[in-house]
């Protein structure tokens, strides 16, 4: 299992379209994958549950994979949140 804090540095944060984009990349993954913002985890392959951490631009979450691909889950999820890199439309 892999987990650490990150801080969300996409313009609009984790709102709508990136969300969107975000559970799209995430559900390519056979790994467990939740996110975590002030206590509240939800699973990170449900729109209605990352869109109900309201993750703003600057705000800290923690990111935690467990599966067989989580270190490639993470370092890919992981780099879209903190804005290192863009994932296909």
């Amino acid at each position: 299992m892999i987990e650490k804090q990150l801080e969300v540095k996409l313009k609009s944060g984790l709102q709508a379209r990136p969300a969107a984009q975000f559970v799209q990349e995430a559900t390519r993954f056979s790994s467990e994958i939740f996110l975590e913002k002030e206590g509240r985890k939800v699973n990170a392959k449900s729109i209605m549950g990352l869109m109900t951490l309201a993750a703003g631009h600057g705000e800290t979450v923690t990111l935690s994979v467990d599966g067989s691909d989580e270190e490639e889950a993470f370092e890919h999820l992981a780099n879209y949140i903190e804005g290192k890199e863009k994932l296909p439309s």
